[in-house]
């Protein structure tokens, strides 16, 4: 069984639509190339037909996994969470103690994650090293360029 994992309701949505759209869309493209690969003869020696057969399989892999992570998937009522403290949908605002640069991040899980849009995962380095922390405390944060320390500045939810 899949772990539950907890999502915006914009994230949820997010799935689901995608879910959705290799249902329906992702479906009928697969079987428009079957129909067309078995249009063109012998199916023992038809590569575009064995292609075609491959990437139903997989579309229905995925299908299959999204359907259990949309299955599993729980929307995060903020007024329920620990504003005090660095958690998941909190956007904590953080400052590099060697270098002074201060940056914000929303903390989201792993499959909302989006480095450009400010949203990491509680599952990265950052992410670990900064839950649980108060405003005013040294986050320590173990990333691959070595330990790396951020005051929290910040936290708003």
């Amino acid at each position: 069984m899949s772990k539950v994992q907890y999502y915006t309701e914009e994230g949820l949505k997010k799935l689901k639509d995608e879910l959705h759209e290799m249902k329906t869309k992702g479906r009928s493209d697969i079987a428009k190339q079957i129909a067309e690969a078995r249009d063109k003869g012998d199916l023992s020696e038809n590569a575009e037909y064995d292609a075609a057969k491959d990437a139903q399989g997989l579309l229905e892999l995925k299908i299959a996994k999204l359907e259990a992570v949309v299955g599993n998937a729980r929307v995060l009522d903020n007024s329920q969470l620990d504003q005090s403290k660095v958690g998941i949908l909190s956007t904590v605002k953080i400052k590099n103690v060697k270098n002074g640069m201060t940056v914000a991040y929303t903390l989201v899980s792993e499959e909302e994650a989006d480095l450009k849009a400010g949203k990491i995962s509680l599952a990265s380095p950052f992410g670990k090293g900064l839950v649980g922390k108060t405003i005013g405390e040294i986050a320590e944060i173990n990333a691959p360029a070595g330990k790396l320390q951020f005051e929290i500045l910040d936290i708003s939810y």
